[in-house]
């Protein structure tokens, strides 16, 4: 079992969410959606670090209203960049040198399943590269300006990328000592690098909260996400713990 360190960029300033205050302090039925995020990383035997990347702005907030929190989860907190990716290379330099593989989150993806975490995670330790993605389904329309319909786009190929993104630390870091400035997600400088990225079947309810609708979204389907099966005890006596 690999070891991996965590990254969870949480820096960004929601423009488009368009509630009251930042999307990340937004509940999802008791809890913050960032803790739900935080939650799927850190209780995994595999993971040996995981960092939290937040903005100066949020800072406080962070310190006041989560800090006790935080700290018994063992989140090691970051302050970020002006972009995402400047926010995950000030995270990737505080990286253990134990760690083998770095995962990159989105703290807004706070659906995800540990049985996908497994299976990207997996596929990581086997290529040095992987990502969750879901082939696109709906019909694709290039628009101008206008609000005019230019062309069709063909989706037979395209997928959506989603994240955990995952890779092997001395790829990864080597992707960031590049040109980041155009960077929409980690596997695109990967990719830059040209290491091979292999891509892992996701799934819809993996949601991206971008608008207040997304949140939504994500308190109605987070109950639905497949769990591991209950480990079955190996003996009579191992039913009960006393």
């Amino acid at each position: 079992m690999a070891k991996v360190s965590v990254i969870i960029p949480a820096a960004g300033a929601g423009k488009r969410f368009g509630g009251r205050g930042n999307k990340i302090f937004q509940r999802i039925g008791d809890q913050p959606v960032f803790i739900r995020t935080l939650e799927a990383f850190t209780t995994r035997d595999d993971v040996i670090q995981t960092f939290l990347v937040i903005s100066e702005a949020d800072k406080e907030e962070f310190q006041t209203r989560f800090g006790a929190n935080l700290g018994f989860m063992g989140v090691k907190v970051v302050l970020g960049g002006a972009t995402r990716a400047e926010s995950v290379r000030n995270a990737l330099g505080k990286v253990a040198d134990e760690a083998e593989l770095v995962c990159v989150h989105d703290a807004v993806r706070p659906c995800i399943s540990p049985l996908w975490v497994d299976a990207v995670f997996k596929e990581a330790q086997k290529t040095g590269a992987a990502i969750l993605a879901y082939p696109v389904h709906g019909t694709l329309k290039k628009v101008s300006a206008a609000n005019v319909i230019d062309e069709t786009v063909p989706r037979g190929d395209l997928w959506e990328a989603q994240t955990p993104q995952v890779f092997r630390k001395d790829i990864l870091k080597k992707a960031y000592a590049g040109d980041i400035s155009h960077a929409t997600d980690d596997a695109r400088l990967v990719e830059a690098i040209g290491h091979p990225v292999s891509v892992v079947m996701g799934d819809p309810r993996n949601v991206k909260i971008t608008t207040m609708g997304d949140l939504a979204l994500a308190a109605a389907v987070i109950g639905s996400l497949p769990k591991p099966k209950p480990k079955r005890p190996s003996g009579p006596f191992e039913e009960a713990q006393w």
